[in-house]
């Protein structure tokens, strides 16, 4: 991004971003499947221009978080003028099951 934090997506969180878009297409309409988009978008976009104004994340130390909708909490990390997105954890799933590395 110019003049912002470049956004670097980790594997695991690539695949729990294909997870839920599949589980989306699956079960919601079009429409709430293309404004999850924008609001993902939106919320990347917010993110690599003031990834501090997110709150710290309370489950592991350096980690913030940002609910980018209702049952989905994005978890990343800031190194140099870089975000690294750890996880796009939805809530539907069993908190144990989240994985920040």
């Amino acid at each position: 991004m110019k003049n912002g934090y470049k956004i670097l997506w980790t594997n695991h969180a690539l695949s729990e971003l294909q997870k839920t878009i599949k589980y989306l297409e699956d079960y919601w309409t079009e429409g709430d499947v293309a404004n999850f988009a924008v609001k993902l978008e939106n919320t990347i976009l917010l993110l690599s221009r003031s990834p501090k104004i997110f709150p710290k994340s309370d489950v592991k130390e350096g980690i913030r978080r940002v609910i980018v909708a209702k049952h989905n909490t994005l978890y990343y990390k800031i190194v140099d003028k870089n975000i690294i997105i750890l996880s796009l954890f939805s809530h539907r799933q069993d908190p144990s099951k989240k994985k920040l590395k």
